[in-house]
Formats: C-alpha cells, structure tokens, sequence
C-alpha cells in the first residue's frame, strides 16, 4: 500500500500541472472505488477549476474553487498524467489541457467528495514535535508497531516505514508504547522524521504496483535495512531478520537489535 513517501512522491510529480486547470469532464466507473452517486459526482467536478494539491497522510487532497476531491490509493491505485485509459482504468478527469487517470487492479482505493475522515486524521509524522509525540506514546499502552499503524495517532505511516523506523530506534514491535522511555521514545521520533525525509528523497518504495503521475518507479525499497528481508543477515549485528504477524501485518525486525 503506499504510504506517506510514496503519496508525498505522487503529489510532487502532479503539483506543477494541475493547479489552474479546468475540469471540462469527469468519468467514474467503479461502485467501489467511488461509493455513492458516481454521475452526481462527475457532474459536481464539471467546470471546477483545481487551486491545489497537497498531502494530508495517504490522501491526496484537491481543492477546487468549489469543494474537495481526496483521493485514497488503497493498495494496488496509481493517478497518471496524460497516460492511456486500460482495463483497470476506473477515473477519467478531462482538463482543458491534459487527462487524469485513476487506475486500479484491485479497487481498494477510494475518490470521495469532501470526505470527513480526513479531519480525523491524527498529526503529521514530519511535523509532530518531540514533546507531543512522547505526550501520545505515554497515554497508550497498546503495543508500538500497531499504534504506529493507527492514522488517529499518526497520519501516512504504514507498515514499510513503521518497520524501518522500529529498527532505526532499536524498539521492538511489540514494545508497550506507554512504557517506552524518553530517550527511546526520542530516538524514534527522530528515527520516523529520518527514515520518511530519506523515503521521499528516492521517491518512495516500489516494490508492486506503485509508480508516480508520470509512471516513474521509487527505488527506496533497495534501502529497506529489514522489511522485505526475512531470514537475511541484519546489517547492524549479522543476526537473521525475523517476521512475525501483528494485527495482521507481516512484521520485519531483528530481534538482537531491537529490545522492548
């Protein structure tokens, strides 16, 4: 799925093209991907002129001079600039210059109108402060990696980033947050801060499906210190990287190196 880098990478590569330009048509396909009256909705976006694009977790928010169009990629979704509708094309946006594809194999993503759990998303990882961060650590006491995973605490981090950043610390994944000291709980902050800033340097991880507007691959994923590399040697001690399940997520760690 992607995550914060990947989005941040996505709305880069779109943000010198679309602000300014005029929706003349919209087309939605998918009952799934975009629940609700999909006619109404393209007929709402007919004639809106985009103002920005931005980032606010995984969502890629447009604002138009009359609502917002957020867009939520799930797992397998890809936004493409003047690219050519295929079979898993579920989105067409006509500007009055250049196309706007939604693409989609497993239509997990979403295309809403002025959606409301985007107000419940919790802070952004590269803006929180050190002091709040261990504020939010301190109250919970549900294990780090799935508190992590939680948008209501933090907004954009998934499983690729929680891993790398859990081992950058030396915290185990199952490390009770609340009983996560200050220092620690200092080195992860610091450790999320750098791992996402490096990630969107090398324009995310694409380890499927994921590419920018442009159709361009990341290639952070040849970085990843241990999600992806069970069973290889950790790059710190040498020991074997290990993956467990937690909350139903494949979970990367070494388990010399990081302690709860």
């Amino acid at each position: 799925m992607p995550e914060l880098p990947e989005v941040e990478t996505v709305v880069r590569s779109l943000a010198p093209h679309l602000p300014g330009r005029r929706i003349v048509t919209a087309e939605f396909r998918s009952k799934f991907v975009t629940p609700g009256n999909r006619r109404m909705l393209a007929k709402k976006l007919e004639g809106r002129t985009i103002r920005e694009i931005r980032r606010r977790g995984k969502f890629i928010v447009i604002t138009l001079d009359q609502g917002t169009l957020a867009v939520h990629l799930g797992m397998t979704g890809r936004l493409l600039l003047d690219a050519s509708s295929g079979p898993y094309t579920h989105g067409i946006i006509v500007f009055d210059q250049g196309v706007l594809l939604y693409d989609d194999p497993r239509q997990f993503g979403r295309i809403e109108w002025n959606p409301a759990r985007i107000d419940q998303l919790g802070p952004e990882p590269l803006e929180i402060s050190l002091e709040d961060f261990r504020t939010r650590l301190r109250a919970r006491k549900s294990q780090v990696k799935p508190l992590l995973l939680n948008q209501r605490f933090l907004a954009g981090l998934g499983n690729i980033y929680v891993d790398e950043a859990l081992f950058a610390s030396g915290i185990h994944p199952l490390a009770i947050a609340s009983g996560i000291t200050a220092a620690r709980a200092a080195k992860l902050h610091q450790a999320i801060r750098e791992t996402l800033t490096l990630a969107i340097q090398h324009r995310g991880s694409s380890i499927s499906d994921y590419v920018d507007a442009d159709g361009a691959k990341g290639d952070f994923q040849v970085l990843h210190r241990v999600y992806g590399r069970e069973g290889e040697a950790c790059l710190k001690c040498g020991g074997p990287i290990k993956k467990i399940v937690v909350t139903q997520r494949g979970t990367h760690f070494c388990p010399r190196c990081q302690k709860r």
